[in-house]
């Protein structure tokens, strides 16, 4: 069988052109063989005489022709065929070394890498909020950690023990992705109302704590779970279902609220198992190179040097609830924290009413807090008093309190009653950037670029900084609030801040989709993780609404957040984070390597690319965000009720869906989310026929107030009213015909305020 290639027969010995064929020579004269990548073989075809099969190989034409006039057609072709083998077996060697999750291309380096720890430090991290009791979850460890040894949980029970002996026992994986639980056993509870009070659900068990695992089972996006399955089991395993459950037969499953009884199991004698000899860790430890990279497989962040090990306190001793010395865990404070900028309005109005009404906070009568049983949770509301960008004056405080004693939304809060339950706190962004010991010392560095959102930054020019007083160095005075009198900061002018204009720098809240506080919002994003890593708790965006008691979200001890809709990534409008934690310390250390981006996308990232998402839980947005998805056009086949395509649908109900608001009510909304995220709006009014606080004769003054700003508004600016005008004749005609959902919750709220109906667990509240 003869080989004919494209080329000049006899080149080698004669200056001039010879072809095998007419078809090489008109080839060769149109340029195709002269360049390309291919070269074109052709072979005879057994028993087809005049014919030939063409084939292309990889193999420049002009390389191949300066081979064969060189070497001869023989020689040169073995040449060539020799050079293909070897890089072909070049690229399966390396395949082999490097293609296997195991064996990653030796990359340190990635221009969108967020990495700055090395394994040693990760791994330490891990170590640490486990330790601590943060991780009470049978979820896998990533591998890239590089744990070698179980670590040991508190907050796990022992896993079930195998009846095999050790010697027929599959080895262990290494690395490590398990925990050694020594926790205390779980009681599982069956939570139900009994007769005669059945009306109402049940107030949760106080120490109770929700197995989140089992959260994820039936509630995971990712795993096709739908948010209708998922409400059903929040409600019927927290008894919100009671005396109207129609699901029949064992919900064992569905139970996923338990108490831990018993003590810790003692590790040190009730684990010592019998050696097992592990063929793969030998195998490693004997072929392992001495210098081989600890980082392996970890890409970190372009430009940067490995971060020094962080210096972690020693982990939190995990303690069950029936241990504590009192019914609140010092080390895991129960605070909510909101923030706030620009006047108040009925948006963190009602935030403050739903907590009222949801939260056992002890305003009912024969409050089970009065024996020490139950902790209550406190809601710390931080207000910013000036634009995002501004500097806050020495009088800053004085001025706050100044304002929300004159603003109807905000006045009622600052009675006596509440107290104990909800605080106003003035935020200081130096103060408080100076209070975080991992960003103190470098973080005037970044003043210039502090509002950075995704990697968007806007430029913010410096002023003069004004030191201001804390809140200890404040005098007291007495302010009234209707009949009562609480203590606040010195007296002081009120001296509203009002901008030159409205540009973005200056501007404060967002009364308008055009004129939206941007600012306000990425200082936020940053806000949530310095409160939450300064003081402990939950952070919640002020335009959450809760809509039942987080005692058992509470217990569990972990940090999470919550899903983004359909993505993979955080949503931190609700964010749980530990005080002092070791992974508070990493995530403020990252920031510092990524310009200070605390924007929820960037910490995903964050996150993943450290392999942190573990014990950073990304809860469904089920739980918090029962609507996001069906605003997306997913589930729409079977969804939630009530069933929102936008958001809007909130504020202004669809005239075809208009009759379950008031029919429902608030047992109809979402029942079984924790909470409910209407996604700004912050120009929507929830009541626009009654949008004033309308919460009885305690607290008239400031809904005269807010009546007559209503009244002016719709009568226009040159209208002038009767200032002593106290009474507002209404006919329930003049109401509107079909209540939108929002107005029906903000009545709601009122109407247990007012003493009219008791919460959402039966409970009055008490003067």
């Amino acid at each position: 069988m003869t080989l004919h290639a494209s080329r000049p027969s006899k080149g080698r010995t004669s200056p001039l052109p010879s072809w095998s064929s007419a078809v090489h020579e008109k080839a060769s004269i149109n340029g195709r063989l002269q360049s390309g990548l291919f070269t074109i073989f052709y072979l005879p075809i057994p028993g087809v005489q005049g014919r030939q099969l063409r084939l292309p190989l990889p193999i420049p034409p002009r390389l191949y022709h300066s081979t064969v006039s060189r070497f001869g057609r023989k020689r040169g072709c073995l040449i060539i065929l020799l050079c293909v083998l070897s890089a072909l077996w070049t690229v399966f060697a390396l395949a082999k070394r490097f293609g296997t999750v195991e064996k990653e291309w030796p990359t340190v380096f990635q221009p969108d890498s967020t990495l700055i720890f090395q394994r040693e430090d990760l791994r330490k991290i891990w170590e640490w909020e486990i330790a601590s009791g943060h991780y009470p979850s049978s979820r896998k460890i990533p591998e890239q950690i590089g744990l070698t040894e179980e670590p040991i949980n508190p907050a796990l029970p022992p896993l079930k023990k195998t009846t095999l002996p050790s010697r027929f026992r599959p080895p262990p994986k290494v690395p490590v992705t398990k925990t050694k639980g020594i926790g205390s056993k779980r009681v599982y509870l069956d939570i139900q109302a009994q007769p005669p009070n059945v009306a109402y659900p049940p107030r949760p068990v106080p120490g109770s704590v929700v197995d989140l695992d089992i959260i994820m089972d039936n509630c995971d996006f990712s795993e096709n779970k739908f948010v209708r399955d998922c409400l059903e089991v929040l409600r019927l395993g927290a008894g919100l279902d009671n005396g109207k459950r129609v699901r029949r037969g064992k919900m064992d499953e569905w139970k996923y609220i338990y108490l831990e009884q018993g003590e810790l199991q003692n590790y040190t004698t009730s684990q010592a198992e019998e050696p097992t000899y592990n063929p793969w860790a030998a195998e490693i430890s004997r072929n392992k190179p001495v210098d081989e990279n600890p980082n392996a497989g970890l890409i970190k962040k372009y430009g940067v040097d490995w971060e020094p090990t962080p210096n972690l306190p020693p982990p939190v001793e995990y303690r069950r609830s029936e241990v504590l010395p009192g019914p609140c865990d010092p080390d895991h404070p129960r605070i909510y924290h909101m923030f706030w900028t620009g006047p108040f309005t009925d948006k963190p109005y009602l935030a403050l009413l739903s907590y009222l009404f949801t939260q056992n906070v002890g305003l009912h009568e024969g409050a089970s807090q009065q024996d020490g049983k139950v902790c209550r949770p406190q809601f710390w509301m931080w207000i910013n008093p000036g634009p995002a960008a501004a500097v806050p004056n020495p009088n800053a405080r004085r001025e706050m309190f100044e304002q929300l004693k004159s603003n109807p939304w905000a006045s009622p809060f600052l009675h006596p009653r509440f107290k104990d339950v909800i605080q106003f706190k003035m935020w200081n962004t130096t103060e408080q950037l100076d209070g975080v010991p991992e960003l103190k010392d470098e973080w005037r560095t970044f003043q210039e670029t502090l509002f950075n959102s995704g990697g968007h930054i806007i430029q913010v020019p410096q002023k003069k900084v004004t030191t201001t007083r804390t809140e200890e160095e404040e005098l007291t005075e007495t302010v009234t609030v209707g009949d009562d009198e609480i203590l606040t900061g010195p007296p002081s002018p009120s001296t509203p801040v009002k901008a030159d204009n409205d540009d973005m720098l200056n501007r404060l809240g967002s009364t308008s989709s055009s004129t939206y506080d941007r600012l306000s919002v990425i200082l936020s994003d940053m806000a949530r993780f310095i409160l939450c890593h300064r003081f402990g708790g939950i952070y919640l965006d002020a335009d959450t609404i809760l809509l039942r008691d987080w005692e058992e979200l509470w217990g569990w001890k972990g940090a999470f957040a919550y899903r983004w809709s359909r993505l993979e990534t955080y949503n931190t409008a609700v964010l749980h984070l530990n005080k002092g934690s070791a992974l508070g310390t990493f995530l403020f250390k990252t920031a510092l390597r990524n310009a200070l981006d605390f924007h929820p996308m960037t910490v995903s990232k964050y996150a993943k690319d450290s392999y942190m998402e573990g014990i950073l839980l990304r809860l469904p947005d089920a739980l918090f965000d029962s609507a996001w998805l069906n605003t997306e056009y997913y589930q729409r086949d079977r969804p939630p009720q009530p069933y929102f395509t936008a958001f809007e649908d909130f504020f202004e109900t669809p005239a075809q869906d208009s009759a379950a608001p008031q029919a429902l009510g608030f047992e109809g909304f979402f029942r079984g989310a924790f909470s409910y995220h209407f996604h700004n709006f912050w120009w929507k009014p929830f009541d626009p026929s009654r949008n004033f606080p309308d919460l009885g004769p305690r607290f008239a003054k400031g809904e005269r107030q807010a009546r007559k700003a209503l009244k002016t508004a719709n009568a226009g600016p040159s209208t002038q009213l009767d200032d002593d005008e106290d009474e507002f004749e209404e006919k329930v005609s003049d109401d509107k015909r079909d209540l939108d959902w929002a107005a029906v919750l903000k009545r709601t709220f009122e109407a247990y305020i007012r003493g009219e109906r008791p919460n959402m667990y039966g409970e009055w509240l008490q003067w």
